[in-house]
């Protein structure tokens, strides 16, 4: 598939890009600087952001192994080589601050019968009222974003906007939403939190 001029190819146990994944290459495609991607999935957000700023330093992480293989091969398949991959669970293999932190959380409400079979499930399932994930990334972002640095966070209706709005702001971090797009079941919104205290 072609996505604002990169060639992507995706395996079956990789989320494929959709609305929200643009929305979030779309608004991060120009930021500077040190910028780190959890949850990269197929790589588009790092690969667009590495490519269209070459002296931009670009780390993309995901808990799915198979995800890394697919954004890697995205990488080179574009020619980007300003990009490293690694795989962990949110924080817990990351080190460093970072200027910006983009993160596309698994958010819609999942029930333990509404599981995927196998990797693709880490994409989509937020637990019980979809903030599993969200709720553990917002404990930990702030430690690794530099003093000035901004994070740009897709939060969909489905899982309160209110809990991550009043996370964010506990954290002495100012909130606006950047884009939003209606679905005929939700509404995905792109947030922008940086800190002023």
């Amino acid at each position: 598939m072609e996505l604002f001029g990169l060639s992507l190819s995706v395996s079956p146990d990789v989320y494929e890009p959709a609305e929200d994944s643009g929305l979030l290459a779309f608004h991060s495609r120009n930021l500077k600087g040190r910028i780190l991607e959890i949850g990269t999935g197929s790589g588009l957000a790092s690969i667009l952001n590495a490519k269209t700023n070459p002296s931009n330093e670009v780390l993309a992480t995901d808990i799915n192994p198979a995800a890394m293989e697919c954004a890697r091969k995205n990488a080179e398949a574009n020619s980007v080589k300003n990009i490293h991959f690694l795989q962990s669970n949110l924080f817990e293999k990351v080190e460093g601050k970072f200027d910006h932190i983009l993160f596309n959380p698994p958010y819609l409400p999942t029930s333990k019968d509404e599981r995927i079979p196998g990797n693709l499930n880490y994409a989509f399932d937020g637990g019980e009222d979809g903030r599993k994930t969200l709720d553990k990334f917002l404990d930990e972002f702030d430690k690794f974003l530099a003093p000035r640095g901004t994070l740009l966070l897709v939060q969909s209706s489905l899982n309160s906007s209110e809990k991550t709005f009043a996370s964010l702001q506990s954290k002495g971090f100012a909130t606006r939403i950047l884009e939003e797009q209606p679905f005929f079941f939700e509404i995905i919104h792109l947030l922008e939190a940086q800190r002023i205290m």
